[in-house]
């Protein structure tokens, strides 16, 4: 077991530890050098087979990368369009008649953003800047808008379908994305509901709403008008509930099966290409490519689009680019096995608690959904189902303890960015520290979700 704790010790110290020269604090290094001392640890020395591992692990989460990048590029097409502001409108008008109706709707469009485009900060930075202002109407304070922002972005990040949390849970986990996916329908809708439902009745004081903000046209009305800007969108809605509904076990609905078969077929085997063949990368491709028949795209520009939306994938690539030596590392080590023979000997409960403690640290620590479950998941997905969990269990669990982690305080990254923000659109101060404790409660529900679905697992 020294041989798994050297490799992590090391990573966690990089990153804890800021004070170390150059390397200290930083996720990218920390992640090189667990894989790098876990190729040495386990006897790895000739070059060449670094770099085979290296090839390994990224042929592990290549679906991963390409949902990630063909995510940015699609999240543009779509700011180009305009749905966002379709989508806001006709919530307002369809919820938005009373004082929590309206936070309710905002919260909605929040989440609704965050489940299509996949990454919470951007959701609460572009769909949320059109909130501010109202909600700050409704008699909120500006750290209560800017938790509400952080709230409904990063809980709609995990929300089906373009989910990476759920994405890289499953990768990390070796479980099948489709049963992880289907369950995500249940429990993360069911935690979005009740802290929208907490927060609306906990903030919104005000009995009437003011003349300017209640809904001039009917939701139907605003859809009618905006239906052209919500055709790529509804087509991914569409295509999700063809590929996941219940009657595919007698009748095959899933379109992407007729539409890219060949393609999967074609790739299947490559290294890395073949997550090509993953349902979510070719359903991302398919609505990116209606998305840019519409003028509107196209006078913004397809190739800004992919430009911009591959300058959104960078930061996110740089971590998948790391986390590839890391998991090819240890897989190559054989130091998976030894996790999976050690748990085993544990105590399970002790082990589950261990475990999601040791991932809402790593939370706290780096304000990082995808670091917690790179450096604790990757570990601890393979030792709950050495004690006979499901990995799909593991998987829905564990995404659902690395997003509410990620934003706890004092290293909540979303609101860091998202405070300031809110300030400058206010003219106001917005304390991004009153911001962080006043979101906690929510992500502290969402945290104690995936502890319960530790031990009671539905899938």
């Amino acid at each position: 077991m020294i041989k798994v704790i050297i490799p992590i010790a090391v990573m966690i110290a990089i990153i804890v530890i800021k004070q170390i020269p150059f390397i200290g604090g930083k996720v990218h290094y920390a992640l090189l050098a667990a894989g790098a001392v876990a190729l040495l640890v386990g006897g790895i020395y000739h070059p060449m087979d670094w770099i085979t591992a290296y090839i390994d692990g990224l042929n592990r989460i290549s679906w991963v990368i390409l949902i990630a990048l063909f995510g940015g590029i699609y999240a543009r097409t779509q700011t180009a369009m305009g749905t966002m502001d379709t989508v806001l409108s006709a919530s307002r008008a369809a919820f938005g008649h009373t004082p929590k109706g309206l936070y309710a709707a905002g919260m909605i469009t929040l989440i609704l953003f965050g489940s299509l485009l996949g990454e919470g900060l951007s959701a609460a930075c572009v769909a949320g800047v059109l909130m501010v202002g109202p909600m700050r109407d409704l008699g909120l304070e500006p750290e209560q808008i800017s938790a509400s922002l952080v709230l409904g972005g990063l809980l709609g990040s995990l929300c089906p379908p373009m989910t990476n949390g759920i994405v890289l849970a499953s990768s990390l986990c070796g479980a099948d994305y489709d049963t992880v996916l289907k369950w995500s329908f249940v429990t993360v809708p069911f935690c979005c509901a009740v802290v929208i439902l907490f927060y609306a009745f906990r903030w919104i004081k005000i009995k009437a709403l003011p003349e300017h903000l209640i809904p001039q046209e009917k939701a139907g009305t605003i859809l009618k008008n905006g239906i052209s800007t919500l055709v790529p969108m509804l087509t991914l809605v569409v295509i999700m509930i063809l590929a996941y509904g219940p009657w595919n076990s007698t009748v095959n609905t899933n379109l992407i099966t007729y539409i890219w078969g060949w393609l999967q077929k074609l790739v299947s085997g490559i290294p890395f290409l073949s997550g090509l063949s993953n349902m979510i990368v070719l359903s991302l491709v398919t609505v990116t490519i209606i998305a840019f028949c519409f003028k509107k795209v196209r006078e913004y520009g397809v190739g800004r689009c992919i430009k911009e939306g591959f300058k959104d994938y960078l930061p996110c690539g740089a971590v998948h680019a790391c986390c590839a030596l890391m998991l090819g590392g240890f897989y190559a080590a054989g130091l998976i096995d030894v996790i999976a023979e050690w748990a085993v000997t544990l105590n399970t409960g002790l082990l589950k608690l261990g475990g999601a403690g040791a991932m809402g640290l790593m939370g706290m620590i780096t304000g990082s959904q995808s670091t917690s479950q790179n450096v604790i998941l990757s570990f601890f997905g393979p030792a709950l189902t050495a004690t006979g969990m499901t990995a799909e269990a593991a998987a829905l669990a564990g995404s659902h303890l690395a997003m509410g982690s990620q934003a706890f305080p004092p290293t909540d990254l979303c609101t860091i960015v998202v405070a300031p923000l809110v300030a400058g659109t206010l003219g106001e101060p917005c304390d991004y520290v009153k911001s962080m404790m006043k979101s906690l409660p929510g992500f502290l529900f969402l945290f104690g979700m995936g502890i319960l679905l530790l031990f009671v697992s539905p899938c």
